[in-house]
């Protein structure tokens, strides 16, 4: 790449807010870096920013653009008793479920600072989690052709601990991961998680039989990112 490139990623938490609001904020921070790349092919010097916004959701369902809304098995009224939202969105993957207990991710990064290649920034992405989960002495896995993290795969316990889905246009990225760490997952009940059907949802606090830290697993995040992306992470 012809340039400067920069590896150092603004971290923030956004804390808990809303789902719709949220896509719009990453989608307005998407277009500006997208608008400083246009700029840098003038200015080749020029720097282009990345971003990784933490957040929890109020209990919410989206759908992915490739996803099937059957997969959803909740009416309209039946989603509002559960207080929960529906949002079908640009992002990658089928259907899953964000809310509290659970640690989102969405980093906005532009790729050409560190890699072009979309397949290794969700494998690393994975690989993120993995090692997080490695701390607490669980064994995360990939399951071949199913984005995202497992325990136990290739057995009949096979659970999802991780989903991701991202969107990348220009090679920057937006959207991301949800890591289940104290999340209630009778939401999970009201879905056919990712369209896969016959396989288990899991979260750290049911695998270790004991309420989480979620700032400890926010640090180990950032951590094993930094180190995986050979980036900077400043708050």
């Amino acid at each position: 790449m012809v340039g400067t490139q920069n590896r150092t990623i603004l971290l923030q938490d956004l804390g808990t807010k809303d789902y719709k609001e949220t896509w719009d904020f990453q989608e307005e921070v998407f277009a500006r870096v997208v608008a400083q790349k246009k700029l840098k092919r003038d200015n080749p010097e020029m720097d282009t920013d990345n971003y990784f916004f933490f957040v929890e959701h109020p209990h919410v369902y989206t759908l992915g653009k490739s996803g099937d809304v059957s997969n959803l098995l909740l009416s309209e009224k039946q989603l509002e008793e559960k207080g929960a939202t529906f949002y079908k969105i640009n992002r990658g993957g089928d259907i899953t479920y964000h809310g509290p207990g659970q640690i989102v991710g969405y980093p906005i990064l532009d790729l050409e600072n560190f890699f072009t290649d979309i397949h290794k920034y969700l494998r690393l992405l994975e690989e993120t989690m993995i090692m997080v989960l490695a701390d607490y002495g669980l064994k995360g896995m990939r399951s071949e052709g199913e984005t995202g993290v497992w325990l136990d795969v290739g057995t009949p316990f096979a659970r999802k601990i991780c989903a991701m889905g991202v969107r990348a246009s220009r090679w920057v990225t937006m959207h991301g991961f949800a890591l289940n760490v104290n999340a209630d997952l009778g939401y999970f009940d009201n879905i056919i998680p990712c369209g896969i059907r016959g396989k288990g949802v899991t979260s750290l606090h049911v695998e270790l039989g004991r309420e989480v830290d979620e700032d400890e697993v926010r640090q180990k995040i950032v951590k094993y990112f930094a180190e995986l992306f050979e980036a900077k992470l400043i708050w």
